[in-house]
């Protein structure tokens, strides 16, 4: 069942409970090896994304489950078609709740997965795994869970039933309604001055070509839907129509849209919203319309109007409808400004060096809150899957997500922009690299602080806050650690430097840059 529909890279962190389903591992299956369980579901949550396939990581039963439940949090807020696998201890000592057993395996992750369940017989288990690798793939796209008893790996099943249940085709892909669609695109041609939101699923639905095509045909200014909800990016970002990335708050996000009397927001919920700052949801005189494939999103919304339809065909089917606007277009926004001279070097200089180096194929996944918005600023990144970050906001997705990336594109070089205190919430995944030769690079800002908390604390007038700082944390020490080879740099050519031959090698590298504190705006 996984061969015929290429899931043949299985990620993992075994134990007792799952050696009988690794027996016999066959030799065209790839198994990626993660030293704690957040690390191999971060890992595989990367590679199900770059991939576009549904993807298998094997857990070990309850305390494994548990170390991962974060990284299966940040798996479902990014919609990954994840299949979570985890080893139950034998049957007949289940009820003995013998040492290893997960009490209650269902409820456990149940919040975070689209589906749990454990098979009633042995001879359950195919099905059961088969109608995960479904539900994983089914709008929308999220991480499924299946507790597998340790002795099942070894029953006699019925071959006819296994290959009826494990070899069906299950397609997701629903467009709109035509008259919903013509509606939209007259509402968009009425429009004296329109806007459009471009989201992650824009990506993760391969719509990127027609959502440029309908912004160029309507000439819509286009911004990015807001980062911290953003785990993908909807549209190229050099674009002469990008305007930027959105205020996360209420207040701020509204005021930002004042002057367009209609919003069409595409592949994002309305909206990721995050801090707390109030305000009108919508400016006076302000519709909006939704285009998401997530009924959830569709109801949750607290304004607007929503077609639930696949992303990709909706934009196509409205590109049809849609006559060509003689609206003025937008300036292209300007480049942006030089970082001033500072010692230490401003995170948004340390990414001004990255800029300089980073190849046109290359793709980034972002683990420094601080440094967020300088990595949209300055790379502008242009080529659909170029881009990922957590859309669930956990840190420990960075690091392991970018060794799952690199595997999924061997031919694209990925650069992990990263904190040090973000690291270490996943840092056995250096080992991974290492073992496996990954050659992702690693870009540490070291900052010394939680600067992404010391910003939350201003805006939340919180004042002699324990915690918030990180001194004599040495990244490049620890990568060397687990095997990889790392520098230091403290000066802008320095950096530019040792970037430049890190994205060339063909093992795993990791650069640290001291870099000033405080957030990197721009």
């Amino acid at each position: 069942m996984l061969r015929e529909r290429g899931m043949t890279t299985v990620f993992g962190n075994p134990g007792s409970t799952e050696l009988p389903m690794l027996a016999e591992f066959p030799a065209d299956f790839r198994y990626v090896l993660g030293l704690q369980e957040a690390v191999a579901v971060g890992m595989a949550d990367g590679f199900a994304q770059a991939s576009g396939r549904p993807t298998l990581v094997n857990l070990h039963t309850a305390p494994g489950v548990g170390n991962g439940m974060g990284a299966i949090f940040n798996a479902q807020a990014n919609k990954t078609p994840l299949v979570v696998s985890a080893g139950q201890q034998a049957r007949s000592l289940m009820t003995l709740q013998a040492n290893l057993t997960n009490r209650d395996a269902v409820r456990m992750p149940h919040p975070l997965v689209k589906w749990s369940y454990e098979p009633p017989r042995a001879e359950d288990v195919p099905h059961a795994l088969a109608r995960a690798v479904h539900a994983s793939s089914l709008p929308p796209k999220g991480p499924t869970f299946v507790s597998i008893p340790m002795d099942d790996w070894a029953a006699e099943v019925d071959d006819d039933a296994v290959r009826h249940q494990t070899r069906r085709r299950v397609d997701g892909q629903a467009g709109a309604d035509p008259m919903a669609v013509r509606e939209l695109a007259r509402r968009i041609e009425g429009a004296a001055n329109p806007v459009m939101v471009a989201g992650p699923d824009v990506d993760a639905a391969g719509g990127w070509q027609a959502a440029v095509a309908v912004a160029e045909r309507q000439r819509l200014p286009v911004w990015a839907t807001p980062a911290p909800g953003g785990g993908r990016i909807g549209f190229p970002e050099g674009h002469p129509l990008f305007r930027g990335v959105l205020p996360p708050a209420i207040g701020p996000l509204a005021e930002t849209l004042s002057g367009h009397d209609l919003v069409l927001v595409v592949g994002s919920s309305v909206f990721p919203y995050y801090p707390n700052i109030p305000g009108p949801l919508l400016p006076d005189g302000t519709s909006l319309v939704a285009i998401t494939s997530d009924p959830d999103e569709a109801a949750r919304a607290p304004m607007g109007d929503t077609i639930v339809a696949d992303v990709r065909l909706t934009l196509v089917a409205l590109l049809a409808e849609l006559a060509e606007s003689d609206r003025t277009p937008p300036d292209p926004l300007p480049p942006a400004e030089p970082p001033p001279e500072s010692d230490p070097i401003s995170p948004s200089a340390a990414v001004a060096a990255l800029a300089d180096v980073f190849p046109e194929e290359g793709v980034v996944v972002v683990e420094s809150p601080s440094g967020t918005l300088a990595v949209r600023n300055r790379l502008r990144l242009s080529r659909p899957g170029s881009y990922y970050f957590s859309a669930g906001g956990g840190l420990g997705y960075g690091l392991p997500a970018a060794i799952g990336v690199q595997l999924a594109e061997p031919d694209r070089p990925v650069v992990c922009v990263i904190g040090e205190g973000s690291i270490q919430y996943a840092v056995q995944g250096f080992w991974t690299a290492a073992a496996y030769q990954v050659p992702v690079t690693f870009l540490v800002l070291r900052n010394e602080e939680y600067a992404i908390l010391k910003w939350f604390a201003q805006i939340e007038a919180v004042t002699g806050a324990p915690g918030l700082d990180l001194p004599k944390l040495e990244s490049a020490a620890i990568a060397q650690g687990y095997g990889i080879e790392a520098r230091r740099a403290d000066a802008v050519d320095e950096l530019r430097e040792s970037l430049a031959d890190a994205i060339g090698a063909s093992e795993p590298r990791l650069v640290e840059a001291r870099v000033a504190p405080g957030m990197a705006l721009g």
